[in-house]
């Protein structure tokens, strides 16, 4: 009964919030309560639900925090030559856009955090995207993607978990998966380029006045962040530039409406929070604090808040100054903590009843011992529901040793059994349960349930392509 609610439970606040009955936020809340009374747990929920906030406390000050300090880092214009040099980069195609935005979150991610990853990436990119009309669940999707594929390098996290749950080394589960990174990167590189070509080509659909008579035409032309070339002329000739770009003056958003330029937006480059004097020292400051993230000697959420506390002080002396600064960031701060607390009445009500460790019962009892053999793709397969519905930790440390020592009857290497169970990442990435991922699509301004329309049949895709490749190159036993 108790692994039919659980699976039952999931299902049901998935549907709620891609048909968009129930914002995200309350169906965390709603859907979990009443499947706890259900399951008996009375008023015993909440304790359950106050020990997963508590769990999570720290999760939610460090998003908080890292909120604060990198809206404050836009804010004195400490990105905006990043993102200048991005759109230098890209222009006005809507398919390099897009494929920038993979490029960089892949840079970005490599220091193992997806919270501060996916706010550097939309800080930069989101103006960009709002500038050209694109949808941003394009680059909620693609950051995604990407982040949840690059989560398993060795300091990211699951490979971390699944080494010290089988007692392996982190190195021996990774770097034989670098072909198999390799090839799930390469795939998610055409998935961004289709969506690139696809949104260029709505763009031409929905506006062909800003359109030659077809993608080679040479009817329009670079905007002021595009090559600056030439601008369209009063017959429709081009005075010269890039074909395939989109006319900043007239780009629009994805539901029709006039886009902003840049005036206006967190990067306007006449903003009164702006602070030039003070870039190298902001720049350093962000370095350190990156620096101290990757070797990891003080706790995440502590770290921002010193680094929120100096950056507030240095950047805007006044009292009154750093007053408006952090009352400015608010609304982006209750949205995603906000979030995070109404997860926690997820796992609170699927760990407190008992759902989880039911569930992972389950999994194991249905594999026939015929199948023993294969136990390392078998436990591939399974870690990518398995991450989506419940935590990383609850995985990993519940239901990976379990598979293991199955699997251990059969032959099957525990350094293989990790090395499949870090192949579901794409697709535990996008899950309501990740912290990150709720940042994500809040900072972009974009619906969980939307999200989950574009991303995550493309994340299964890149986990069995892992999970295969894996395979083919040896990493992963195959009988």
């Amino acid at each position: 009964m108790l692994v039919a609610l659980g699976f039952l439970m999931v299902i049901t606040f998935m549907v709620l919030i891609m048909t968009k009955r129930m914002t995200p936020l309350l169906a965390l809340i709603i859907v979990p309560t009443a499947f706890g009374l259900f399951a008996g747990a009375g008023f015993g929920l909440g304790d359950m639900i106050m020990d997963a906030i508590k769990s999570m406390s720290g999760t939610a000050a460090l998003l908080m925090f890292a909120i604060m300090y990198f809206g404050l880092m836009i804010d004195v214009g400490l990105f905006d030559r990043l993102v200048a040099g991005i759109q230098k980069l890209v222009g006005n195609d809507p398919a390099k856009v897009v494929m920038g935005t993979a490029l960089l979150t892949a840079v970005i991610s490599l220091d193992g955090d997806g919270s501060t990853t996916f706010i550097v990436v939309t800080a930069a990119l989101l103006p960009i995207y709002q500038r050209l009309g694109l949808s941003p669940v394009v680059l909620t999707c693609v950051a995604g993607l990407t982040n949840g594929t690059l989560n398993i390098v060795p300091w990211g996290g699951p490979t971390a978990r699944a080494a010290a749950a089988l007692g392996v080394e982190a190195s021996d589960v990774f770097v034989p998966m670098l072909p198999s990174l390799g090839i799930a990167l390469v795939v998610i590189g055409i998935f961004a380029w289709q969506m690139g070509i696809a949104e260029r080509r709505r763009m031409q659909r929905e506006r062909p006045e800003l359109w030659g008579t077809s993608l080679g035409g040479g009817n329009v032309t670079a905007g002021a962040g595009g090559s600056g070339k030439g601008r369209r002329t009063p017959g429709g000739a081009s005075a010269g530039g890039s074909p395939i770009a989109v006319l900043e003056a007239v780009a629009t958003k994805g539901d029709g409406t006039e886009a902003a330029t840049l005036d206006g937006t967190v990067l306007d480059p006449n903003r009164e929070t702006l602070r030039p004097k003070l870039f190298f020292f902001n720049l350093a400051l962000t370095v350190a604090i990156m620096v101290l993230l990757v070797v990891d000697v003080l706790p995440l959420s502590y770290l921002f808040m010193i680094g929120t506390a100096i950056a507030l002080v240095v950047n805007f002396p006044k009292v009154s100054d750093q007053v408006k600064m952090i009352s400015s960031h608010s609304s982006e701060i209750i949205a995603v903590v906000s979030m995070v607390l109404g997860a926690a009445v997820l796992t609170g009500v699927l760990s407190g009843t008992g759902m989880v460790d039911a569930m992972s019962q389950w999994l194991v009892a249905i594999i026939p011992d015929s199948l023993g053999q294969y136990m390392a793709v078998i436990t591939g397969l399974i870690s990518i529901p398995a991450t989506f519905f419940m935590s990383n930790d609850a995985f990993y440390f519940g239901i990976l040793p379990v598979l293991t020592e199955a699997g251990a009857h059969f032959g099957v290497p525990a350094v293989d059994m990790a090395r499949a169970s870090i192949t579901g990442q794409p697709v535990h990435m996008q899950s309501p349960l990740v912290p990150a991922i709720l940042l994500l699509v809040s900072l972009a301004r974009v619906d969980l349930g939307d999200h989950h329309k574009k991303v995550l049949w493309r994340a299964l895709v890149v986990s069995l392509v892992m999970l295969v490749s894996g395979v083919l190159f040896g990493a992963i036993a195959m009988g």
